[in-house]
């Protein structure tokens, strides 16, 4: 019950911080009022995890996972945005559950960009990495965490297969209605949002943790969700620079969203490669680890 009173003052806040922008800012101070709105939205996971009162050894295998994440993504650095971190806090999620996967994804992205730079983007790709290892650990079964069939793929009711329908029907709708305008835009982020939506709430068992579902789940995860937010944390921080031509409106989010197709595609294959490739044996040797060191009650995830 305590968590659910902070999580809906942590709503209540964010509704007065736009209000206050809106009111007090003229409505133009859209990256402030974004970072706090963002900042604000991961206070219901730092205080879930303090609630529980974590043991050292829980601490360290965090943090541990956090540098492996971090250092994952600065070794194919020069390779933007071919690079292992997103699968590595994917994986996180997988292993360590939803809470952990969100604490393991925000801090590594915070790690990362010490060395890669800060700036205002750095509380969205937080929150978005944290919602990468969240999504992750409510969607797959960690209670069968060591691969025996890594190859074994189930088309179960879930976010994998009510995407792809999801994109499906839209583009039906969009060759039905004559549209001149490219479907590879909004529609393909918000209908893909709207089908792992679906998948989140209809889902009846875990997902397998096999190689092909651990790449299907990243590509699809990493390109809507990752991209479709950080293409809005995109049109937010254009807005800030004089002379940019952007503006908070409808046409500017489409010419971002068409121009954000292709490194969001690559972002998301690269997730999936490293997915398929270090998926089955980190989740293994993070078994053993937990099997070994008694932390098994990271498979309660989020209590909210």
């Amino acid at each position: 019950m305590k968590q659910k009173v902070i999580l809906g003052l942590v709503l209540l806040v964010m509704i007065m911080s736009i209000g206050v922008g809106i009111v007090f800012l003229d409505d133009r101070k859209y990256l402030l009022i974004s970072l706090v709105v963002l900042l604000l939205g991961m206070i219901p996971f730092v205080t879930s995890f303090e609630r529980r009162k974590p043991q050292a050894r829980e601490v360290v295998l965090l943090a541990v996972m956090a540098a492996i994440v971090a250092a994952g993504n600065l070794f194919f650095y020069m390779t933007a945005p071919f690079q292992a971190g997103t699968a590595l806090v994917i994986i996180a999620g997988i292993c360590l559950g939803p809470e952990q996967g969100f604490l393991v994804g925000a801090i590594a992205r915070f790690s990362v960009n010490l060395f890669s730079g800060q700036g205002p983007w750095t509380p969205w790709q937080m929150f978005c990495w944290g919602l990468l290892g969240l999504l992750a650990g409510l969607c797959f079964n960690r209670e069968d965490a060591v691969v025996k069939k890594e190859f074994e793929f189930k088309w179960i009711m879930g976010p994998v297969i009510t995407v792809f329908a999801a994109i499906a029907a839209a583009l039906v709708i969009h060759l039905a209605s004559g549209s001149t305008e490219t479907f590879l835009g909004w529609k393909l982020y918000g209908f893909g949002f709207m089908g792992l939506l679906i998948g989140l709430v209809f889902q009846r068992n875990r997902l397998p943790t096999d190689r092909i579902t651990i790449g299907i789940f990243s590509f699809l995860t990493t390109f809507i969700v990752y991209g479709g937010i950080m293409n809005i944390a995109a049109l937010v921080m254009a807005t800030g620079v004089s002379g940019s031509g952007m503006a908070m409106d409808w046409d500017s989010m489409k010419i971002l969203y068409i121009s954000g197709v292709p490194y969001d595609a690559v972002h998301a294959l690269a997730a999936a490669v490293f997915g398929m490739l270090l998926g089955p044996p980190m989740i293994e040797k993070l078994d053993r680890v937990k099997l070994k060191y008694g932390l098994y009650q990271f498979d309660k995830g989020c209590k909210f």
